[in-house]
């Protein structure tokens, strides 16, 4: 061997020394952390007593119940509240036939927590399922590092820890098994139960909608999945720029964005608005001489940005594509509910049908397609844009044309209503939220003296027209009359000392009946309004 080479080796041999214990430092895992969840033991104990124990009432005609849930829908993207972008005839005209709730609000202003408080009647903090299940965490130095510098940037920041949840720990991430979702309730009633659309509260076992009280499931385990497969002709996509719209376009339908029919993977290549709705009415069909409640939580107006040219047609006038495509899904979602009420009234079941719709949480605005306006902010906060949604409730012969409910009320409510409609009693070993909204609706009733919000250190309280906003992440607070400031342009904590600390005294007795959070967001965000900061957990 020559000099120079004997010089190369040895070079060689020092790089090596000096680099390995550096790439190990980079690539050695750090989602290491094996905490599995476990169901909360004495809950568990009284929910497999009480669906053991309950029987079904007595032998009068029971009511059908159906839930439409939209997903990512603001109260002013649809006509119902005065928007003028997109018609939505249908939705109108359910409301028409019922009742209006003008601040209808949700529990969070993201999808899996508000998802969590609808299916269970219950805040969503008293059992820990407070903040967005993790999809994928850094799973060693490097990709933190380069998640941090290309992934996580601008007002999103990456929430930095030693050790992250293990793949295992990840797959206890849903809908705590001891919590009863309002389908176990209507089978203990003799119901048949139907999950048709985005499920997003666990995948693993345990945790499906097979498993949480429904007879039957189509859909998608994921907080998203394409509407079609890429390449579907006659249809029109855009792309955003978002680290999950990203995700979503790269990938495509892998694993939980997967369309399954009772656990059974499709290749479905119908447009997923279209396909909900036509699953929603072969339910109907099937269901029609017997009792059932019908969930059908859509996936639309949610990215990726997918929409049949039929759709996109209707809206020539518009100029930008995004925004053009959104109305498009829109109007898409508007005709899938018209097709879900139509089956109802085609099969007579009108007068035994209690049918709700509203949607997860307020439009997102960072997609620019929507801006909640003249609500501030969208989802992901907890001012109004994110929390105040559409809302709207129709039973033929129950409740009143036409009726506006002007009142708060809150998606806990969904719970009570279908238990008191159709003759199931509540569990007496946990606390209830919500009250039955027909009842509300037709004796003129206030629903709730009070609303909580809390996703980590993002807080807040409505207490009569009074709202209290918290960023406790950099101690920031908003308070702000809604009857004269529905916009949430100006705070008036300075001006209101003892309103504030009422509501803040509220919040914090509310927060006493709450357990942590199950899991850790990975990420956190920012907004500026002006030179105003809000600091979100999600």
């Amino acid at each position: 061997m020559t000099i120079t080479k004997k010089r190369a080796a040895k070079f060689t041999g020092l790089l090596a020394i000096v680099v390995a214990p550096f790439l190990a430092y980079l690539l050695w895992p750090i989602n290491t952390d094996n905490t599995l969840i476990v169901p909360d033991r004495r809950l568990l104990e009284g929910k497999k007593a009480f669906l053991a124990g309950t029987r079904p009432g007595g032998a009068g005609q029971k009511t059908n119940v159906i839930v439409l849930f939209a997903d990512d829908l603001g109260k002013y993207d649809i006509s119902l509240y005065g928007g003028q972008d997109v018609p939505t005839p249908h939705i109108d005209s359910l409301a028409a036939s019922g009742v209006t709730f003008t601040d209808g609000y949700v529990t969070a202003p993201i999808c899996s927590p508000s998802r969590a408080g609808l299916l269970t009647g219950r805040y969503q903090q008293r059992f820990g399922h407070e903040l967005q299940p993790g999809d994928r965490y850094p799973s060693n130095r490097l990709e933190r590092a380069l998640i941090k510098q290309f992934v996580l940037t601008g007002d999103w920041k990456l929430n930095e820890k030693e050790t992250y949840p293990s793949w295992a720990s990840m797959d206890t991430q849903g809908l705590p098994q001891a919590e009863i979702t309002f389908a176990d309730l209507a089978k203990t009633q003799g119901y048949s139960t139907g999950a048709i659309g985005k499920w997003h509260l666990g995948h693993k076992n345990g945790f499906t909608p097979l498993e949480r009280g429904f007879d039957y499931h189509y859909g998608f385990y994921q907080a998203f999945s394409l509407y079609v497969p890429v390449g579907t002709p006659n249809i029109v996509s855009h792309h955003h720029t978002d680290a999950t719209d990203s995700y979503i376009w790269k990938n495509g339908r892998v694993g939980t964005g997967l369309i399954r029919r009772n656990g059974e993977i499709l290749d479905e290549k119908d447009y997923l608005t279209e396909r909900f709705a036509l699953e929603a009415e072969a339910f109907i069909d099937r269901n029609k001489d017997k009792p059932f409640v019908l969930y059908v939580p859509f996936n639309a107006p949610h990215t990726p940005f997918q929409v049949p040219t039929e759709y996109y047609d209707r809206f020539s006038k518009v100029q930008d594509e995004n925004k053009r495509i959104y109305y498009a899904m829109v109007s898409a979602l508007d005709d899938a509910v018209g097709r879900i009420v139509k089956k109802v009234r085609e099969n007579g079941l009108e007068e035994k049908t209690l049918i709700v719709f509203t949607s997860d949480n307020g439009g997102a605005a960072y997609t620019r397609a929507t801006t909640n306006a003249p609500l501030k902010g969208g989802k992901l906060t907890h001012f109004e844009g994110g929390i105040n949604v559409p809302f709207l409730m129709s039973w033929k012969g129950k409740i009143a044309p036409n009726t506006v409910y002007k009142q708060p009320v809150s998606t806990l409510d969904i719970f009570s209503t279908i238990a008191a409609n159709i003759g199931a009693p509540l569990p007496q070993d946990r606390p209830y939220d919500g009250v039955d909204l027909v009842d509300k609706v037709n004796k003129n009733e206030a629903a709730h003296e009070a609303l909580f919000w809390r996703s980590g250190t993002s807080k807040a309280v409505r207490k009569g027209d009074w709202k209290l906003v918290i960023s406790g992440r950099n101690g920031k607070s908003w308070l702000y009359n809604l009857a004269d400031d529905k916009s949430e342009t100006t705070d008036i904590s300075g001006r209101n000392p003892e309103k504030l600390a009422e509501l803040q005294a509220a919040l914090k007795d509310w927060e006493k009946g709450l357990v942590a959070p199950l899991w850790e967001s990975p990420a956190f965000g920012e907004l500026h309004f002006g030179n105003d900061l809000y600091v979100f957990d999600i």
